[in-house]
């Protein structure tokens, strides 16, 4: 299993911040904001992933994350020379998806809930033939993709942005696919928006009965920081939870501990390299 962590677009709705930093730098509570989905991945044991972002932010990520030896992982970097959609990243990724099924999680949206690894595990499994989004119910839906479900669990529709929602079920950033995501990324045209969109690739699988909506429900959160609000949102949602509780949710070294990517040893150096702020100090708090 690969994973791709789409960082690009130029970050408009948060100008004038965006204009000399990739959103994905922005700090949310203590650590950049690409750490939260990218301990994501590491968390379920993926530690191939590549990076995709803008020529202009590409190198800001090489320089924070390297080659990702130092979490037990393998990190690429992928230029992305205009945004073009979501489905987008799959065709620039081809060479490093090679014959692997591929994870993707957009790189402005952070999750949390405590049983949120074992369902992306077992989407991974199933990812020879099936393809799995990850839904969260909200309320309003305009802003998203929207799921429609029958009592079975079944998926009926999904449709982008739609004006009469059929439902309160949105489409997160997160998806797991099978090896033919390549095949199915090229095969489709763009939209009126001029965009390859990730609806009209979840809309295959869906029409192939090869789709799987895995929905979190209460005790899981999601937020997708694109917007100065959200991003707020996030930071206080996670400093308050990370505060009461003595842990951190957006920790990639611990991410990779706890997969069993990173020794001890390796974690103890990464502590060494933080040592004069509070960040090494939680470090060294996992190896105690």
């Amino acid at each position: 299993m690969k994973a791709i962590i789409l960082a690009g677009g130029k970050g408009t709705r948060l100008y004038p911040i965006t204009l000399g930093v990739s959103k994905q730098l922005l700090p949310v509570n203590d650590v950049p904001m690409i750490y939260y989905p990218l301990s994501v991945l590491l968390r379920a044991g993926i530690s191939e992933i590549a990076i995709i972002s803008t020529p202009d932010h590409l190198p800001g990520f090489e320089n924070l994350l390297g080659c990702g030896s130092q979490l037990g992982a393998q990190f690429t970097y992928i230029e992305q020379p205009q945004p073009e959609g979501i489905a987008q990243a799959f065709i620039l990724a081809e060479k490093f998806i090679g014959r692997d099924a591929c994870a993707l999680i957009l790189g402005d949206n952070i999750f949390y809930g405590s049983q949120l690894t074992e369902l992306l595990k077992s989407a991974i499994d199933r990812a020879a033939d099936k393809a799995t989004l990850f839904a969260y119910e909200v309320k309003d839906s305009k802003r998203y993709g929207v799921i429609e479900k029958d009592a079975s669990g079944k998926i009926l529709s999904i449709e982008e942005k739609p004006k009469h929602p059929k439902s309160n079920l949105a489409v997160t950033g997160l998806y797991v696919y099978p090896n033919t995501i390549v095949s199915v990324a090229n095969s489709i045209r763009p939209s009126p928006r001029g965009e390859l969109e990730i609806t009209d690739v979840n809309a295959y699988y869906m029409k192939s009965d090869q789709l799987v909506c895995e929905q979190l429900g209460r005790g899981y959160a999601w937020f997708d920081t694109g917007t100065i609000n959200s991003l707020y949102q996030a930071t206080d949602y996670v400093r308050a939870l990370e505060d009461r509780q003595g842990f951190k949710i957006g920790c990639i070294e611990e991410a990779a501990f706890q997969a069993g990517l990173l020794s001890k040893a390796g974690l103890q150096k990464r502590a060494a390299f933080f040592e004069h702020n509070d960040y090494g100090t939680y470090l060294k708090s996992l190896i105690q």
